[in-house]
């Protein structure tokens, strides 16, 4: 048997899966795509799979595969990389590393996020993976993982190179890969100015959205005289957080115009919002030695809502009436099922809050002699 308790919310209306609300206007960006983090929900966009050569927005990639490698363990931040010959030829963007100069991980990170440094980004890919091919191999095989169907790395820096090309949409899947599973790189991506080499070096980003608008958290620019300017912008507000992509604008000021009117679109049109069940009753536990266990739910839901809609979410709660012990902490008990107009929009696991262990046969014996005691 199952227990069955329906909850009425008077939210607002659900953006539908399959839906895409119209891109906002005074966009001068050929190709962008707007999309929210949490979900991974596109919002809106514009020629978003047609292909562009990215310039240093590719280093999002880079960015990630090094983040990856830190969280892992198979780097630290505190690790020395020592710049090789190939690393100080690249040119464009810079710190102007010498041969055989040595920085920490943590240096050439804020290095590569701050002001784009090539020098940079191939010393920590020649760290990794010994060489840079080697390094761009894994590049493009974590883009397949990713679904990131329209792109194929060169370099890891984005600088000219035939064949090196990427889409505004794999560029917000990467974007999101990076910021959803490691947040730690918004330390980087947040700095407006700082210094290296014991302040002897100047830096000053590149994304200016992150000194003027509201919320800014990075993401990473780039720009080449065939790429154009491109941009992937992320801001967080309200506990929601979005990606702007555009690509080959024609202008910085339009690339960072154009972004801003994809995330003004985003804040002002969608909203985060949280989903709660209602008071959960206990579930009966079997021979266990408390003869209930409460059900929790196993992560947050939150259901990303279009402001301008009026509509209703619903959650029904689906309990175990009993449950045999023992009982493991984190073991399923039921389920609580998000609707939107009568739409399943999420399914959430509730679960045990805590261990029950099983009676032993004394136990049950004392218990049942003792009931039929009382009974008598």
């Amino acid at each position: 048997m199952k227990r069955i308790t329906a909850l009425a919310l008077s939210l607002l209306c659900l953006l539908p899966c399959h839906a895409q609300a119209a891109a906002p206007t005074g966009l001068t960006a050929p190709a962008s795509i707007l999309m929210e983090k949490s979900t991974g929900r596109v919002l809106c966009e514009e020629n978003a799979d047609t292909q562009y050569e990215p310039a240093s927005v590719t280093k999002i990639m880079t960015l990630l595969l090094v983040m990856e490698a830190i969280d892992s363990g198979a780097l630290s931040w505190e690790d020395t990389v020592t710049a090789s010959a190939h690393a100080t030829s690249m040119g464009g963007s810079q710190i102007w590393l010498k041969e055989h100069e040595q920085m920490t991980v943590r240096d050439m990170v804020k290095a590569v996020t701050v002001v784009s440094a090539n020098d940079c980004s191939v010393a920590l890919a020649e760290h990794l993976a010994g060489t840079e091919e080697a390094f761009v191999d894994r590049m493009n095989r974590r883009a397949k993982e990713l679904g990131m169907e329209h792109t194929h790395f060169v370099n890891c820096t984005g600088l000219p190179a035939e064949g090196h090309l990427t889409c505004c949409r794999d560029i917000a899947l990467m974007s999101r890969e990076l910021i959803l599973h490691h947040p730690s790189i918004r330390e980087f991506t947040t700095i407006w100015m700082d210094t290296l080499r014991n302040g002897a070096f100047q830096l000053s980003n590149t994304n200016k959205l992150i000194f003027y608008y509201d919320g800014a958290t990075g993401l990473k620019t780039g720009f080449t005289d065939s790429a154009l300017y491109c941009l992937s912008a992320t801001a967080e507000r309200n506990g929601m957080e979005l990606i702007a992509v555009v690509m080959h604008a024609p202008t910085s000021t339009d690339r960072f115009e154009s972004a801003k009117a994809l995330l003004n679109y985003g804040f002002s049109t969608f909203a985060l919002t949280p989903v709660y069940p209602e008071a959960l009753p206990p579930v009966e536990v079997l021979l266990g030695e408390q003869s209930t266990v409460q059900p929790v739910p196993a992560r947050e839901c939150a259901v990303l809502l279009e402001k301008s809609k009026a509509g209703s979410v619903t959650t029904e709660t689906r309990l175990a009436q009993s449950v045999e012990a023992p009982v493991e902490p984190g073991q399923k008990l039921g389920e609580l099922v998000v609707c939107v107009d009568g739409d399943q929009v999420d399914r959430i696991d509730l679960v045990a809050a805590a261990p029950v262990e099983r009676l032993s046969i004394g136990d049950i014996f004392r218990r049942f002699f003792s009931s039929f005691t009382l009974q008598g």
